[in-house]
């Protein structure tokens, strides 16, 4: 790998500084790049951190990487390239779905889905009927459903559901396996569900809708959706954008909606939805589209929240440090390293970073 650039003055509404001067030990993030640069196998492609509100480390690398299902090669990163967010989408969906809320667009969690899918009442049962809004949130619907196999395997419940002529009627006629709430279980159906209801709520699709509610107002312009064959967007795990301009978004979640003074989400939303609801794998606790976690770093817990997207994407948003670290990697085919590479950048650089100034 290769280191490509450090941080500099963008004009796209970052103040760029130092680490020390933001309260960010300089000298052990030092090693960050030292260390991923002898790491080929890591393939990282971006480490970004913010500290306080201004971006105070950020570095880029060269390694193998696809565009969704589409090789691109070897590609060399730096600030202007786009790269996939895979499900982090899922917690942006999230904050527009918080939007719609703010606007009276939705007004009740508690409404039961099938309200919003009258076209499917054919599949809608006594069990069905109980699954709302809010389970799709925490993704606890108590549909079966698979993404544990890869997205490689074509009995992987999101390939299914992507090749289906109907995407919606495949997640709404799977069986009930248990009661609505009783479990999460991770679905992305269910998410691809909250951006068609949306759609239904404000008239146009999840595209044009993050652009006009979201994106503009944080002055992120260069945005690529993958789309299905019909050429909706992919809500479940389709955006590609500048890491940068994801760390954007973590400084929105981390300043309780508001950019540059301006509230873009309430922060009633951004404190209900990345509040733990529900059990989520192994030890995290999920939210609305979120994941908590916590970090012991020299014997101190340090709680998170974080957008997980398939091969090492990452947003970690720290509000204990006012910290948002960002990482984009290319380990789509190492389920091992995809979760090992972000921790380490995590938790040996960025958090005993923040600690040790």
């Amino acid at each position: 790998m290769e280191e490509r650039t450090h941080s500099t003055d963008q004009h796209d509404g970052w103040v760029v500084s130092p680490p020390d001067a933001a309260g960010m030990d300089a000298d052990l993030l030092g090693g960050l790049a030292r260390q991923f640069e002898a790491w080929d196998e890591a393939n990282l492609h971006a480490a970004l951190m913010v500290r306080r509100g201004k971006l105070v480390y950020e570095r880029y690398f060269t390694g193998d990487d696809k565009a969704w299902a589409t090789p691109l090669g070897r590609v060399a990163y730096h600030a202007s390239l786009k790269h996939d967010l895979r499900s982090i989408t899922k917690s942006i969906t999230s904050l527009l779905f918080g939007i719609a809320l703010d606007q009276g667009l939705i007004e009740d969690l508690d409404q039961p889905v099938f309200d919003f899918f009258p076209e499917y009442a054919d599949l809608n049962t006594a069990e069905k009927a109980q699954i709302n809004l809010r389970h799709l949130l925490t993704m606890s619907a108590g549909l079966a459903w698979n993404e544990d196999i890869p997205y490689s395997n074509p009995a992987n419940s999101e390939r299914r559901m992507i090749d289906a002529p109907d995407p919606y009627r495949y997640v709404l006629e799977q069986p009930t396996i248990r009661p609505a709430g009783a479990a999460y279980t991770y679905n992305g159906g269910l998410t691809a569900l909250l951006a068609a209801v949306l759609q239904k709520a404000f008239g146009y699709p999840i595209d044009v809708l993050a652009r006009k509610t979201l994106f503009t107002s944080l002055g992120i312009q260069d945005v690529e959706w993958v789309r299905y064959a019909d050429g909706t967007p992919n809500a479940v795990s389709g955006l590609r954008m500048r890491p940068r301009d994801v760390a954007k978004v973590g400084q929105l979640v981390l300043d309780g909606g508001v950019w540059k003074g301006t509230q873009i989400v309430s922060k009633d939303w951004i404190e209900e939805s990345t509040s733990s609801h529900i059990n989520g794998v192994g030890l995290f606790f999920y939210g609305f589209q979120w994941w908590l976690g916590r970090s012991l770093v020299n014997r101190q817990e340090i709680k998170w929240i974080s957008a997980v997207g398939y091969g090492g994407q990452r947003m970690y948003i720290v509000p204990s440090m006012e910290l948002v670290v960002v990482v984009m990697a290319g380990l789509y085919d190492n389920p091992v390293l995809q979760s090992m590479v972000p921790e380490i950048i995590l938790r040996r650089y960025a958090l005993p970073a923040a600690l040790a100034a």
